[in-house]
């Protein structure tokens, strides 16, 4: 009735139906996770925006003038004043610390200035 040709081709058909269902399931997976990762960039896109907008508001100098205005009291903030702003000229320099490298000994070395190690090279 069925010839070994007719049953290793319905084998073949079944194994590449198996492996087309398998493969369009994965792509299908990894477009459902695509779909996720862009959706979470929007979101997160949209928070940052949403961040931004709130502390340019939180930043306003009439907001901040009016808060220092009522805080007065608890903050004593008092404005800066002219002598507080110096250049960097006007800063005492800092000390500069050079480390001897000539005179230290090289690390690893015998103080005759050969390596202590031996390697197995041949000496000529």
């Amino acid at each position: 009735m069925f010839r070994t040709t007719d049953i290793v081709l319905i084998a073949v058909m079944v194994s590449a139906a198996a492996f087309t269902y398998k493969t369009k399931h994965e792509a299908e997976n990894q477009l459902a996770e695509l779909r996720r990762i862009e959706q979470q960039i929007r979101f997160e896109a949209d928070s940052i925006d949403l961040l931004k907008a709130d502390w340019s508001l939180l930043t306003q100098p009439s907001r901040l003038q009016r808060l220092t205005e009522i805080y007065q009291s608890q903050l004593q903030l008092e404005p800066v004043e002219a002598r507080q702003i110096v250049d960097l000229e006007d800063l005492p320099p800092r000390p500069i610390e050079i480390q001897d490298i000539l005179n230290e000994p090289l690390g690893g070395m015998a103080d005759n200035g050969t390596d202590k190690v031996v390697t197995g090279a041949v000496v000529q």
